[in-house]
């Protein structure tokens, strides 16, 4: 005897279905040919990424279709766990970036207030000056150039140029993925 399903709990897998279907159609190409499982959906997917407005909608609705038929070929549990492995990798990278944009700003904020202390001394930030923030910084990156920081922070904390913060940024991002290269090397 086979267990019948109620209407509404049908409409609530499709609307399941078809909200998998929309984050995989807001992917990038290259990661949708990736995508585990029927060919035909990845296709699909992909002719979805030159549409839009209600040409978009109708092509997530044709997959949605297509998937739920063909519910019996093509398990839905792999795309999830696709779709949550790229998911979480990105909020893992977005989480490194604000990290590295705190350390940033804490040194900038640092820089500034050692330099108006030196001002009310008559005397100038020297270029390589003591730095806690660097410290730190150091700690969770052992490869960052901490010399150049300490550079980069004085020029700015003097000239306020953007460019000085955005070169900092640089630095410590280069830093934080030969940490993460590294990384793959010893799992490997």
């Amino acid at each position: 005897m086979s267990i019948r399903i109620s209407r509404s709990e049908q409409k609530r897998r499709i609307k399941e279905v078809e909200q998998l279907v929309r984050e995989l159609a807001g992917l990038p190409e290259p990661v949708l040919k990736k995508l585990p499982g029927d060919r035909e959906i990845r296709l699909l997917l992909i002719e979805t990424q030159g549409l839009k407005g209600g040409a978009r909608k109708r092509q997530i609705k044709y997959i949605t279709r297509y998937i739920t038929k063909n519910l019996d070929n093509e398990p839905l549990a792999g795309l999830y766990d696709y779709l949550g492995r790229l998911k979480g990798e990105k909020l893992k990278q977005k989480k490194e970036l604000h990290a590295l944009e705190y350390f940033r700003d804490s040194l900038l904020s640092e820089a500034i207030a050692r330099r108006k202390e030196l001002a009310a001394d008559q005397e100038e930030l020297p270029e390589l000056w003591p730095s806690a923030i660097i410290d730190e910084i150091v700690r969770e990156l052992p490869q960052v150039d901490a010399s150049a920081l300490q550079r980069l922070a004085a020029m700015y904390a003097r000239t306020r140029q953007a460019r000085h913060s955005r070169e900092i940024f640089r630095l410590l991002r280069a830093a934080a993925e030969l940490a993460r290269q590294r990384e793959k090397i010893k799992k490997a």
